[in-house]
């Protein structure tokens, strides 16, 4: 069962979490379920460091793990693509987003270092809101066709929508240029990428 966690508690990651993690999942009928309240983070706040570029704040620490913990969570869904429909569009879309998603995983690691942030996840066994739980996965493993593209465009869409919405208050609250950019670049190419996924869904809907 799903069970949203919140992310770490600082002052300047509330506003971050207000429009990200307080957002809630879709359920299957396509409701908010609202986030359940969660134990305090177990891993201290990152302390802010410097980089060339300029420092870092909580914010764009919190939103660089939030970003890490969701990709990392959403790339296995996307693996299954290829055996899990024969559909060429679907094919192509799991293809372009998972390219674009290793891209923004390495930027988000490579910024983290960066940071001076601790190496380990604080999210790691966390189910927030846009991410796939084991037993999702696990029923994405057992479909093919029709009800496999069904199960992988709902949680497709609902990562993205949070992943949109996430970035979009990391590049308004966040310091550090690189960081706020990549923000940016999340932002815009997952509402692209949501755009996209609502065409191949509408032309599979039978006429």
């Amino acid at each position: 069962m799903r069970t949203p966690v919140a992310a770490p508690t600082t002052l300047l990651v509330a506003a971050l979490l207000l429009a990200g993690c307080a957002a809630g999942s879709p359920d299957p009928a396509g409701t908010a379920t609202p986030s359940a309240a969660a134990p305090p983070a177990t891993a201290p706040p990152a302390v802010p460091t410097a980089s060339p570029t300029g420092p870092f704040s909580p914010t764009d620490v919190a939103w660089l793990q939030l970003t890490v913990a969701m990709t990392e969570r959403v790339l296995p869904v996307l693996d299954l693509v290829p055996n899990g429909t024969t559909d060429p569009d679907w094919r192509r879309l799991a293809a372009q987003v998972e390219a674009g998603h290793r891209a923004d995983l390495t930027r988000s690691r490579r910024l983290l270092a960066e940071s001076g942030a601790p190496a380990t996840n604080p999210h790691e066994g966390h189910d927030m809101p846009g991410m796939v739980t084991a037993e999702e996965l696990a029923a994405l493993r057992s479909a093919t066709g029709a009800p496999f593209e069904r199960l992988v465009a709902r949680h497709l869409r609902a990562h993205l929508a949070q992943s949109v919405r996430m970035a979009g208050a990391a590049q308004r609250a966040g310091a550090h240029p690189a960081t706020t950019a990549l923000a940016a670049a999340v932002a815009r190419d997952g509402t692209a990428e949501l755009a996209r996924l609502d065409r191949l869904s509408e032309a599979d809907r039978p006429a």
